[in-house]
């Protein structure tokens, strides 16, 4: 008995130092983060692109996560990104919160906030306002005002000369009553 008393700590103290370097070498390394960005390419930059930008970043194509505010001709937001990103051709991220104007906006998962340009396209969800040419959500909620806008599913309104939404439960009956796609004016909530 005095065997199993003497043992079974020293097994238990054992598996749990075990357990805990299994845990430290499967936790993600800590993220290195930077307040300034300069990138010719992602790949030709003061940081690497695995580096959170924190302030400001100025790119010919730089490609981060951050949350600051980016100035270029193609910028590309990794992860979860915010700020301001302001470029003169290319906007693109996986989720971002914020603003972004350029001449074209795409989102691979979400965003939330105001996208300005020519085109604007979300793959995946999307809440806030798009201003542009043509405007593409897949899961809006928000406003869509531009020339040509759609949206798979919309809870919100849908302002310009071509106004679709694929997934509208006002008009299931398509195409034997109204039509899914509406001039000036279309809305789902």
């Amino acid at each position: 008995m005095k065997k199993i008393l003497i043992v079974a700590p020293l097994v238990i103290v054992a598996v749990g130092v075990n357990a805990q370097q299994a845990a430290q070498s499967t936790a993600p390394p800590p993220v290195e983060t930077a307040g300034f960005q300069l990138a010719l390419t992602p790949d030709i930059a003061l940081h690497p692109r695995t580096t959170e930008i924190s302030a400001v970043s100025l790119d010919i194509w730089g490609e981060n996560p951050q949350h600051a505010f980016n100035l270029g001709f193609v910028n590309g937001s990794t992860g979860d990104s915010s700020g301001f990103s302001w470029a003169f051709l290319y906007n693109y991220a996986e989720s971002y919160t914020g603003v972004e104007w350029a001449m074209v906006n795409h989102t691979t998962k979400s965003f939330l906030g105001w996208q300005d340009g020519w085109v604007n396209y979300d793959e995946g969800y999307f809440k806030g306002l798009e201003s542009g040419l043509v405007n593409v959500a897949q899961d809006t909620h928000g406003l869509q005002f531009g020339v040509v806008n759609y949206a798979d599913k919309l809870n919100g309104v849908q302002i310009g000369l071509v106004n679709v939404v694929n997934s509208n439960p006002w008009f299931d009956e398509f195409p034997h009553k109204l039509a899914k796609g509406f001039p000036i004016v279309n809305w789902s909530f």
